[in-house]
């Protein structure tokens, strides 16, 4: 991909996360699951790139390998930050350790990752206490400033997990993400364990903390009307792969990969006049352990040629940030959204 690296907080390369099948009494490696397939993507400082796909087709696997949460197979995630370069996956614990204050996460569900005996205090002081930051009333000032920021009243302080909603929960991991003033942040399907209204409620929150603190997602959702509201750029994945980046205006009206009209064919419609043809798919979604040859998703597409069974496409650049992974983007005309629902 052509670009200008100074305009681009991350830039992942090659990114793989196999693990191994282990079978028998003496667990011998018998195979690889490829959760994470040779991924390829950069985010832009300030803004949201969403990642979307089925479940189970890698997206949280690739999130929490950029983070090194899980130690990557191979690959690059290559962060650039006041002038200098960093590759994450080559810095060693104690370089790690300082770097991570730089890069944070939002979990799926707020109610297992907060602690249930630590207090809204402890929950969100905590990152700030372990990296030697503040402590005492100092600490306290802090975290009620984040409380104050993310709309959480400061009067909750001593509040546990239990008596607060699901959405003030997530509002408290929310703090607890911004407490070391991180430049990205990997929101893993941060509202889809709330009510509809209270999704709207955190996904304005989210947009308005990156105007803000000039913040940068990576979003993770299945959800494709989440990422229409939210994200600047998306990128569909399926099997591990990554098979189309674009503006999100163009991922919605304009997809160029079948996989991606089988998704948006699959969004409710909020116009009843407008019709719009059910692409339904076929067969199973291929398995990660064993995928087929050629292109992972020609099993399932209708449109699918000799060449698709036999050659595995790259990830290819057809203008205006526009990538795809098809042997045929150029032959198809396919529908998206018509009239912007």
């Amino acid at each position: 991909m052509n670009r200008m690296i100074d305009q681009y907080l991350l830039e992942v390369s090659g990114l793989k996360k196999y693990f191994p099948i282990k079978r028998g009494i003496f667990r011998r490696i018998v195979g690889q699951l490829k959760a994470v397939d040779d991924v390829n993507f950069s985010i832009k400082a300030g803004e949201t790139f969403g990642l979307v796909g089925e479940s189970g087709c890698g997206k949280t696997t690739t999130g929490l390998v950029i983070l090194r949460g899980i130690e990557p197979t191979a690959g690059k995630t290559v962060f650039h930050l006041n002038g200098k370069t960093y590759d994450v996956n080559q810095l060693h614990s104690k370089e790690l350790k300082s770097f991570r204050k730089n890069m944070q996460m939002i979990f799926q569900d707020p109610n297992s990752s907060l602690n249930p005996r630590m207090t809204t205090l402890e929950s969100i002081g905590e990152p700030i206490l372990v990296n030697d930051i503040a402590k005492g009333i100092e600490l306290e000032q802090q975290v009620k400033e984040l409380m104050q920021m993310v709309g959480l009243n400061r009067k909750y302080l001593r509040r546990y997990p239990h008596a607060f909603s699901g959405g003030q929960r997530q509002r408290i991991c929310i703090a607890r993400a911004l407490a070391l003033r991180p430049k990205l942040i990997v929101a893993d399907e941060p509202v889809s364990a709330l009510d509809v209204s209270i999704q709207a409620q955190i996904l304005n929150l989210l947009k308005d903390l990156r105007e803000k603190l000039n913040l940068t997602y990576l979003f993770i959702t299945h959800d494709l009307s989440v990422t229409k509201y939210i994200s600047n750029r998306v990128a569909v994945m399926y099997v591990g792969k990554i098979v189309e980046i674009a503006k999100t205006k163009d991922i919605f009206h304009k997809p160029l990969h079948p996989y991606t009209e089988a998704l948006l064919s699959a969004v409710p419609k909020l116009d009843p006049l407008i019709t719009r043809k059910w692409q339904l798919l076929e067969g199973d979604v291929a398995d990660p352990a064993n995928p087929p040859s050629g292109c992972y998703f020609h099993p399932r597409c209708r449109y699918a040629k000799a060449i698709c069974k036999e050659q595995s496409p790259e990830l290819r650049d057809v203008g205006d940030e526009h990538h795809i992974r098809c042997h045929l983007a150029e032959e198809l005309s396919l529908s998206g959204i018509p009239g912007g629902n």
